[in-house]
């Protein structure tokens, strides 16, 4: 049988769309053609790169501008993790291993990763992989320290955890890429529908997929800036997400922040309804990511750098609206989710029923940006500090800058005669309050509500 995913052209090109139906400017048809997939896939970096580091269209267009395409992809380049990207830069180097077992969780999340199988992308690279489902995050932190699995989904604080020996023996680990942003929520039994304000809240029972996730960070969050402490109020208890909503319809907890596609399955199932997207709490963060041992890529550059192709292009596929529809359909099957494709189609689209009696129009529910930003790593430090999983000193640059590989562009931006952003740490907001990751300890002693010290 042969489906429209089964001819997916991924030379597809970006941004406008050409006469010919493809996402290129007119002009740039005969240069669109003929790019590969790797360029593309480098491309699509280089965009997100850009747009984040430069938000405001006419800045981005003056720097463009300032300092011509050639240098700008020398600064986006020195952005791309580095292993991958020394690999990248020469000619495709013989693999030192091909057959690969890759860990995940069955979440949307986990698309990129998911959908390189059945979609053709890692075969394309030379590579073998197997897919293995995995019951939780314990047992994918266990079997990458156990070397039980070549690679693995992870939520993106755990390499953090990992590396730093938080909850587990010591394992250096990297984030290659980053696999998805926001495509989480805060769900509650639909008995609490007249409990809207979270000062209603005390006594209740919540489930988080891990400690060290961002849902129970951005869960401890939302909490404690309602005035709710997530330690004493409430009990926040640890849930594989696939047995989130059954726990929810027996009324073992009262609900839960946790990843897609269980908020729309609650909904779909009549159990439960949506209080609040994650990305309503802060915009584009992320929470999965899809990392290595650094052992592994010491030992396999040409594989990780094949691999790591591999997943940028899915991510490429996956960032496209036009394709979720096709993506809820690929990764709907019993070997990958296991779900409903309507259900999977609501998170992806983001036309979705809350389960309040309204039909939402969110297209970026969930979004799958790629770039392992170090400033994202320095927040997860930070809220770890601030719950106590990590005790005194932390050096928040030096932890973030191992882990998360992603390098500074500003020399090559100051040569060109640019004034630089400050590095790869750039700022953003949760629930309003700016996040400065130049200064880490004074947004850790910020908090009304916190185990760390206050200032």
């Amino acid at each position: 049988m042969t489906s429209r995913y089964d001819a997916y052209d991924a030379d597809r090109p970006l941004m406008l769309r050409c006469a010919c139906g493809q996402d290129h400017a007119p002009g740039e048809h005969a240069e669109a053609a003929a790019r590969t997939p790797e360029e593309l896939s480098q491309r699509f970096v280089e965009a997100s790169l850009v747009k984040a580091l430069f938000p405001v269209d006419s800045v981005r267009r003056g720097f463009l501008k300032a300092v011509g395409a050639n240098t700008a992809r020398a600064a986006i380049a020195s952005l791309l993790p580095v292993g991958a990207l020394q690999a990248m830069a020469q000619e495709r180097g013989a693999l030192e291993k091909k057959d690969l077992k890759i860990g995940f969780i069955a979440i949307t999340c986990a698309s990129p990763l998911i959908m390189a199988d059945p979609l053709g992308f890692y075969k394309k690279e030379g590579l073998n992989v197997q897919l293995n489902k995995t019951a939780g995050w314990a047992l994918i932190r266990d079997k990458m320290i156990n070397r039980e699995h070549d690679a693995s989904h992870f939520l993106s604080p755990m390499p953090l955890a990992m590396s730093m020996g938080l909850g587990s023996n010591q394992s250096p680990m990297r984030v290659a890429s980053i696999q998805n942003t926001n495509g989480q929520a805060i769900t509650l039994h639909v008995k609490h529908k007249d409990k809207r304000d979270p000062k209603q809240w005390k006594g209740f029972k919540f489930a988080v997929p891990f400690e060290y996730s961002m849902h129970n960070f951005l869960l401890r969050y939302y909490l404690a800036e309602h005035g709710v402490n997530p330690d004493t109020d409430v009990q926040i208890r640890v849930t594989p997400p696939p047995e989130m909503v059954a726990n929810l319809r027996a009324g073992n907890i009262d609900g839960f922040l946790g990843p897609d596609p269980f908020n729309q399955r609650a909904v779909y199932d009549e159990v439960g309804f949506i209080h609040i997207l994650s990305k309503e709490i802060w915009d584009g963060h992320p929470c999965c990511a899809f990392g290595v041992s650094d052992e592994f890529i010491q030992k396999n550059p040409n594989t990780f750098a094949a691999l790591y192709r591999a997943i940028l292009t899915a991510s490429y596929m996956a960032s496209m609206p036009k394709d979720r529809e096709l993506i809820a359909k690929i990764i709907a099957p019993p070997q990958y989710l296991n779900q409903p494709e309507t259900v999977l189609t609501q998170v992806l689209t983001g036309k979705f029923a809350d389960g309040l009696g309204n039909i939402k129009n969110v297209p970026d529910r969930a979004n799958f940006d790629p770039v392992p930003w170090q400033s994202m790593a320095v927040w997860m430090l930070t809220q770890m500090k601030r719950w106590g999983y990590v005790k005194g000193d932390v050096n928040y640059r030096q932890v973030a800058e191992q882990v998360f590989l992603l390098t500074d562009a500003k020399k090559y931006m100051s040569q060109a005669g640019f004034r630089p952003p400050e590095g790869a740490y750039r700022k953003f907001k949760v629930m309003g309050k700016e996040f400065d990751p130049a200064k880490p300890e004074e947004y850790v002693r910020s908090f009304a509500i916190s185990k760390a010290p206050a200032a």
